[in-house]
């Protein structure tokens, strides 16, 4: 059999990685290969073997595939035999609108993506509530899976407080330091205006960790279509972590998580832990960047923060935003984190094969 993986365009991470570290445990004498960009390829294990992302080498890769598991489109000229079964994983809980849903896109660009979605056989949703978004987002009338994200599971594993340690340590965050992790999503108008120079940030990073002390440090996560652009930073707790493969790590790492619209809410809540939202520009980016998909402020499992000096109080006095919010982070696991309970990976893994075993076209030379 042969799997080909591609998440984020290139990187080693998501879902797709959890499926390839099971699906090669079960098949290790089966051809697994990723579609990776250079500039992430250090951050491929030695063992797995990779093509560049939209290279000659890439588009054979996927018309030889039996199975192809990516996490985005994946954005590239090739043909889907008959045999192959793509199945899309997608990455997060739809807040913000997407794909055909959004209130602005450059000419041609969801055209071009579209020729993608046709491919898919079928969908992962993380929740019940993300299937009628996504079908409608994608004008996908395929298969939807109601499994939950593999990538989910870890958070979930027996081996996650071994994980947070082990991550911790690779951070250089000592015992007793709290962890926050930013991670805000991306803007429509800084991506598509073109350019790669610095961003700043609307948080001001150095005034966080400054206010706080020395048992605090910051971990600065920008999204993946705008990596490598975060301006250099001097302090000692402030760490830039955009490059790490997986955000994952980074939510077992962390003691709390703010951010903004990023569907980075719905996963880090799995682990219980504190909530933060950085909504400076609310209004401008639900009712003219992008759109919602249901009113986020009522629901929302933590206070909406609009300056820095805000984010800094919330920090100070994270006891009593658990208290005052707990009914409501309670209510917002229970509609959004119901099918995340560490089994995630099995579900889909059971029907990916029970799929390809009812695909007569498909080749299965190579498996174990």
């Amino acid at each position: 059999m042969r799997f080909v993986y591609n998440s984020f365009e290139g990187r080693f991470s998501d879902s797709p990685r959890v499926l390839h570290g099971a699906l090669r445990e079960r098949f290790p004498a089966a051809s697994h290969v990723w579609l990776a960009d250079p500039v992430h390829a250090t951050t491929f294990p030695a063992d797995v073997d990779t093509v560049v992302y939209r290279s000659p080498e890439c588009a054979a890769a996927l018309e030889a595939a039996d199975a192809v598991i990516a996490n985005t489109h994946t954005d590239v000229d090739w043909d889907k035999p008959a045999g192959t079964v793509y199945l899309q994983t997608w990455h997060g809980t739809p807040l913000k609108r997407i794909h055909w849903d959004v209130l602005w896109a450059p000419e041609g660009r969801l055209d071009r993506l579209q020729l993608d979605v046709d491919r898919w056989d079928a969908l992962i949703a993380p929740n019940h509530f993300s299937v009628g978004p996504l079908r409608q987002a994608f004008r996908f009338d395929g298969e939807v899976l109601e499994t939950g994200y593999p990538r989910n599971d870890v958070l979930l594993w027996r081996d996650r407080d071994a994980r947070r340690a082990r991550m911790r340590r690779e951070l250089g965050i000592a015992d007793g330091v709290t962890a926050v992790l930013y991670a805000p999503t991306w803007r429509d108008d800084v991506v598509f205006a073109g350019g790669d120079g610095a961003i700043d940030l609307q948080l001001d990073a150095e005034g966080v960790v400054n206010a706080l002390g020395a048992d605090h440090c910051l971990l600065l996560r920008l999204h993946y279509m705008l990596t490598g652009r975060l301006r250099a930073m001097d302090h000692p707790a402030v760490r830039d972590v955009s490059l790490h493969p997986d955000i994952s790590d980074l939510y077992l790492a962390a003691d709390v998580l703010i951010t903004d619209y990023s569907s980075a809410m719905f996963d880090f809540a799995v682990t219980g832990r504190p909530l933060l939202f950085f909504t400076y520009d609310l209004a401008e980016y639900r009712d003219s960047l992008r759109g919602f998909y249901f009113d986020f402020a009522p629901e929302a499992p933590g206070p909406l923060l609009e300056t820095t000096a805000e984010v800094i109080g919330a920090l100070d006095e994270l006891d009593g935003v658990r208290a005052l919010y707990a009914q409501r982070y309670a209510r917002f696991r229970e509609r959004y984190c119901h099918l995340d309970d560490g089994h995630a990976t099995e579900r889909v893994i059971d029907w990916l094969l029970s799929r390809m075993a009812s695909t007569p076209e498909a080749r299965h030379e190579g498996a174990a």
